[in-house]
């Protein structure tokens, strides 16, 4: 932050005044601040960085109606992903006075009198863009590109948004996930050359997750992570079995394995989600109107997992399906009431603002970053302080490093290899929002076919938090397991940790009352100091592979955990620090 951040009125940083959804009176301390920036320099374009939950729609309208106030503009185009978010988008600009149409139709030539402008989709700019050129030409037309990221997911998009928009008085957009996993540039965006002479997205303004958790803008994630035994048979009729998560096997493994704990038929998903809605009863002990939302890969898994939440809770879940004329009044309906659950497939990831979602479930075998990223976002927005969110994810390591790299920050690269894995680490990057959003119904038919899931077996893995993990795994129903379900529903960031850490030391002592005396007096004791100068010069070489490539620190660990084998590094034992200390050595001479 600048030091302009507290100048002007005095500003809570979190919470001026609350109203409703983007419609917030008083600005917080970030929306203020990118405020005098974009008045200070009065920009044609300009790019605001804002993770989700933050409020970006609050920022952009107050930006709307001083350029209408003053005269700058006469009309607004909003440009959103779907055509749910258009109606939020309208919703909220109407209560700040802007009149927008989000019934707009390309075939209607002009939208509704009374309105000043329309919002209208991406897909709907790139069947017609000189249609919207037109309209764009016609007046001093300011131009809103939510999640400005869309723009490059296809080339007729792009050079639709560029078409319609180029004519523009002024455009702003907005983005709370920058990073795309092509190289197509992103319509009306900035890059700049960094000294590796890769070209990068260039933000006006950013204001990341890990910004927004400090000013308590956002909520603390937990992720509660499940692994267990799986059993599935090949395509080739042979019956494999493997341990999700387990370190050392291939991505076929994996991945079949995540399969199987994601089929509806076996164990693994009744007993997660019914871990998830023990932790939402938690939750709403303190924030009773607290929901939670499960994100399926398919309307089959949906529905399936729809009736499994049924039967644990007596009460049936709200289902949110692609091809449902209703999905948006279904989701109004939820927000608005008390209920606890809903179901919807991958897509709902940007289509769903719900502020008192605080429980999700990750059901989804998606991985990209992007799509993760704006998963977790349904979870993060913040009500009032000390509100916490809790999403339950397969202990697998694409997800792993991915919860483990919340506060990351990413920039759009152009010129880079389509591919990049050269040191082994996983590929931030490595399909297309595209890919990752859409039902994928013939491959993952295709996929399906190739294996039959036989059994599956839930077991509590371990909590990832800011980048540190806690828990020393633990059977369903365990003590082990409640000691995290059981967490308070309303804690800052710091208790969060505390209460982790202190749960984790409980668990040690009450593994270790177990223990026979004898077996504690052996000569085989750990040395506590040699342990201490392991973890210490572990914890330095993972400083410097965090320099040197630029991954996170908790990316790095997990990468280790993965690759070598063992628990988080408070509970390995010398061999183990051992054994990533010469992982880290290979990976620093070029070695796989």
């Amino acid at each position: 932050m600048t030091e302009t951040l507290f100048g002007g009125p005095t500003l809570p940083p979190a919470y001026p005044e609350r109203a409703a959804w983007g419609t917030a009176p008083k600005l917080r301390a970030w929306q203020q601040e990118a405020l005098d920036l974009y008045l200070r320099t009065n920009p044609r374009d300009f790019l605001a960085v804002a993770t989700p939950g933050a409020g970006k729609t609050t920022f952009a309208l107050r930006v709307a109606s001083t350029l209408i106030d003053s005269g700058a503009v006469n009309r607004v185009t909003i440009v959103a992903p779907t055509d749910h978010l258009k109606r939020q988008w309208a919703d909220a600009a109407a209560k700040v006075g802007i009149a927008i149409d989000p019934n707009f139709k390309n075939s209607d030539g002009q939208h509704g009198r009374g309105f000043i402008g329309v919002a209208v989709t991406y897909a709907q700019v790139a069947s017609k863009p000189m249609l919207h050129r037109a309209k764009t030409e016609a007046a001093r037309t300011l131009v809103i590109l939510d999640e400005i990221h869309h723009g490059g997911e296809a080339l007729s998009w792009g050079d639709g948004l560029r078409e319609a928009f180029d004519p523009a008085a002024r455009r702003l957009s907005l983005t709370g996930t920058p990073f795309r996993s092509d190289t197509s540039p992103i319509p009306f965006v900035e890059y700049a050359e960094d000294r590796d002479g890769i070209r990068r997205s260039k933000a006006d303004y950013t204001y990341g997750y890990g910004n927004a958790l400090r000013d308590h803008v956002v909520r603390p994630v937990m992720f509660m992570a499940y692994s267990g035994q799986m059993r599935w048979r090949t395509s080739a009729g042979e019956e494999m079995a493997a341990s999700l998560g387990e370190a050392a096997v291939t991505k076929d493994i994996t991945s079949h394995a995540w399969r199987t704990a994601l089929n509806p038929a076996g164990e693994w998903i009744p007993a997660v989600l019914a871990g998830a809605d023990k932790r939402l009863s938690e939750v709403r002990r303190t924030v009773p109107d607290a929901g939670g939302l499960v994100i399926a890969t398919d309307h089959e898994d949906a529905r399936a997992y729809a009736g499994q939440l049924k039967r644990i809770t007596g009460e049936s879940p709200t289902v949110i399906l692609s091809d449902d004329a209703k999905a948006s009044s279904k989701i109004e309906e939820f927000t608005a009431s008390e209920k606890r659950w809903m179901v919807a497939v991958r897509m709902v990831s940007e289509g769903v603002d719900v502020p008192r979602l605080s429980v999700g479930v990750y059901a989804t075998s998606t991985s990209t970053p992007l799509f993760f990223a704006q998963a977790v976002g349904r979870f993060v927005r913040a009500r009032k302080r000390g509100e916490t969110a809790s999403v339950f994810l397969p202990s697998v390591p694409q997800l792993m490093a991915l919860a483990n790299s919340m506060e990351a920050e990413r920039d759009h690269a152009l010129d880079r290899p389509e591919k990049e894995d050269a040191d082994g680490l996983f590929n931030p990057e490595d399909s297309l929002m595209a890919e990752a959003n859409r039902e994928d119904k013939a491959s993952d038919s295709l996929t399906k076919g190739k294996f039959e899931a036989l059994d599956s077996q839930a077991s509590f893995d371990r909590v990832l938090f800011d980048g540190g993990e806690f828990g020393t795994g633990g059977e369903v129903g365990s003590d082990d397991e409640m000691d995290f379900l059981g967490i308070p529903g309303l804690l800052d960031a710091e208790q969060v940790g505390t209460l982790l850490r202190q749960r984790q030391h409980e668990q040690l002592n009450r593994k270790n009352r177990g223990v026979p005396a004898a077996e504690i007096a052996a000569p085989a004791v750990p040395d506590h100091r040699m342990l201490m100068d392991l973890r210490n010069e572990l914890a330095k070489n993972v400083a410097a592979w965090s320099a040197r490539t630029g991954t996170p620190h908790g990316v790095v660990h997990t990468k280790l955990r993965t690759v070598c084998g063992g628990p988080p590094v408070a509970q390995a034992n010398e061999e183990q620090l051992q054994s990533r200390l010469r992982k880290l050595q290979d990976w620093f001479i070029g070695r796989k």
